[in-house]
């Protein structure tokens, strides 16, 4: 039976899901099919955001590290970030001339809340679920999510299928993604949280600083490397596919809905076999499988611009994507010691943005000097060499396992 947190973060999750798949979902088509925006423009929707997370990423740290409830911090932080929706449909309203950089700076600027919103969502939920009841409870809630978001997806490309290249539908779009993060912000405050306890000078002054013996701890410092190659291949892709599916497929608001609702519908029902396979093998070994199964994505996709055939392919993708969402996130609060969880957090977050803002510009530039099939091949090679250094971190981890049992018997 769920607790009460847990039901409620469901329900925060699920209107947090339609808002970004009311928007987000179609910042791509919506730079390239109306506001004319070029393969670098179209990079920088990848890049910015992360770029702006990194520089907000340790100011909003200390912040929550201050507080004593986060609740109300990470609720208004949604709050701005959602209004911005509303400013993004109003861009057409500037020059043709300026109307992709002045939507480029909107999605930049999202994520100075957004940023706060994440660290500190990231940091109240974990100190709300149980670690025993952790790896179920993502598991089904990340399903919940994507039938959520799938079902939004659908409906939105069914209702404006003919409205591709008719700006007020995106502003529609907008609009309606911002009423839902107004209830993003409700269902936010609905959650109960467990007040801090104050610390002397001394200790807050601690807080306010950076824990540099995080780095000290092997399995923390083992989950940093293999987890940043992973996302440094992972997202040189995005921008790549954005491109590919727009100017190469001719995709269509409807073609893009279908791409993303097969997707999910995959990732539906295989999160409770990550989940299983996780508990009986371990998150680091699954997570080997998963980041080769990642690795055919850039190949498979380039082999045909066939809408059909592209569905199909996002349907293998979605497959290995709900491993990842999955067993990222429970690795991370799995080899974050539990006493410096917000520092840990707080520098993968750090580091994440980093190669979140050079990743798809790197992709841009592979596409600008070898075209899209030989980029997309080198990502696909790179994202297989990222699952040979999950498979190392598992083989060190088990060699220091034997090597404790041992000492221990």
């Amino acid at each position: 039976m769920r607790t009460y947190n847990e039901k409620v973060s469901i329900y925060h999750g699920m209107v947090s899901t339609i808002a970004v798949n009311l928007a987000s979902n179609f910042f791509p088509i919506f730079a390239i099919s109306i506001l004319g925006a070029n393969n670098y423009q179209v990079g920088l929707i990848s890049s910015l955001p992360p770029l702006v997370a990194l520089i907000m990423t340790i100011p909003a740290a200390i912040m929550l590290n201050r507080l004593e409830q986060q609740k109300k911090t990470v609720a208004m932080s949604v709050l701005w970030a959602r209004i911005l929706f509303v400013f993004l449909a109003g861009v057409l309203f500037f020059r043709s001339d300026y109307q992709a950089w002045a939507f480029l700076i909107i999605v930049a600027l999202m994520n100075v809340p957004g940023t706060i919103s994440n660290i500190g969502w990231q940091t109240l939920i974990s100190g709300m679920i149980t670690e025993d009841r952790r790896g179920a409870f993502f598991s089904d809630r990340n399903r919940l999510l994507t039938i959520v978001g799938m079902i939004t997806t659908l409906i939105i490309g069914i209702v404006m299928k003919n409205q591709t290249n008719h700006a007020v539908a995106y502003q529609l779009l907008f609009l309606m993604a911002f009423l839902f993060g107004l209830l993003e912000v409700f269902f936010l405050m609905r959650h109960k949280e467990t007040v801090q306890p104050k610390t002397n000078k001394k200790q807050e002054q601690k807080n306010s600083s950076m824990d540099w013996s995080i780095f000290k701890d092997n399995g923390y410092r083992w989950f940093l490397i293999t987890a940043l190659c992973f996302n440094f291949s992972w997202q040189m892709a995005w921008g790549l596919f954005n491109i590919y599916n727009v100017k190469y497929a001719h995709a269509t608001i409807l073609w893009i809905s279908i791409f993303s609702v097969a997707n999910q519908l995959v990732q539906i029902f295989t999160f409770p076999l990550w989940k299983r396979w996780a508990e009986k093998k371990s998150n680091t070994l699954v997570l080997v499988w998963v980041a080769a199964g990642m690795a055919i994505a850039p190949f498979l996709t380039v082999l045909s611009t066939n809408l059909i055939y592209l569905t199909f392919v996002s349907m293998t993708s979605g497959f290995f994507l709900s491993g990842t969402m999955l067993l990222l996130f429970n690795l991370l609060l799995e080899q974050s010691p539990k006493e410096k969880r917000t520092y840990c957090i707080t520098t993968y977050n750090v580091l994440l943005s980093f190669v979140a803002f050079i990743a798809p510009q790197i992709g841009i530039w592979l596409l600008e000097v070898t075209g899209i099939q030989k980029s997309m091949n080198i990502i696909s090679i790179l994202r297989f060499i990222s699952a040979i250094v999950f498979f190392l971190m598992y083989v060190r981890f088990m060699k220091n396992k034997k090597l404790a049992d041992n000492w221990n018997y």
